[in-house]
């Protein structure tokens, strides 16, 4: 394995940018493998190997293998504790954790299919209006939940980014990108949310070339 870390998985990715927006904020180089889920290239044998699920991303870091963006993502934290991404405070620490597991449970699936519908329909199936108003709907209820969980906190578990912050806010720059975005930013507290993460060096560094 190679002694300059390695990332597996293409800049498209919301998880991959998570990862990459960790890695900057640590300040640990690294190398990337751009894997496109959108080409199909992780169903590819050689990526198989690394993950049988055929998923990105994937770090190679210190002589280990890493698959899944929680599990990256808490090892840096870790063992590159500086600067913080996780709160001291247990009270903190829990909503970060629930607002991570409502992300991956029900926000990816609910903001990407909105998303999807808009900039990507083949790689959800097609353009299905019901299911795009399900997606809407689950959207809604999710980040309603996270807004009422962070309360007057600038961000979603207190009052610096935190790693829920990193999960949350690359799968909502895609939803920032269609008409349906301003449904979501009407949910109160979230166009103040999504307007500090503007702010953020790493978030803004990590943007996809879409073009």
């Amino acid at each position: 394995m190679a002694s300059t870390p390695k990332l597996f998985g293409f800049d498209g990715s919301t998880y991959v940018r998570t990862v990459k927006m960790v890695l900057r904020d640590k300040g640990i180089d690294y190398d990337q493998d751009q894997i496109n889920v959108l080409e199909g290239e992780p169903r590819q044998p050689e990526h198989l190997e690394r993950h049988p699920f055929g998923k990105v991303p994937v770090l190679d870091i210190d002589g280990l293998r890493i698959r899944e963006t929680d599990a990256i993502c808490r090892y840096l934290e870790e063992t590159r504790p500086k600067p913080a991404l996780m709160p001291d405070n247990p009270e903190q620490r829990a909503l970060m954790n629930e607002a991570i597991s409502l992300i991956n449970s029900y926000g990816y699936g609910a903001l990407v299919g909105v998303a999807g519908y808009h900039l990507f329909p083949d790689f959800i199936g097609g353009q299905n209006e019901e299911a795009r108003a399900n997606c809407l709907e689950n959207s809604i209820t999710l980040m309603a939940l996270l807004m009422e969980n962070k309360g007057n906190a600038k961000w979603l578990a207190g009052d610096e980014p935190s790693l829920a912050d990193y999960f949350l806010a690359p799968i909502m720059f895609y939803v920032s990108l269609t008409p349906d975005s301003e449904v979501l930013l009407n949910v109160p507290g979230v166009s103040e949310w999504w307007a500090a993460m503007q702010e953020i060096e790493t978030f803004t560094a990590t943007e996809p070339d879409l073009g």
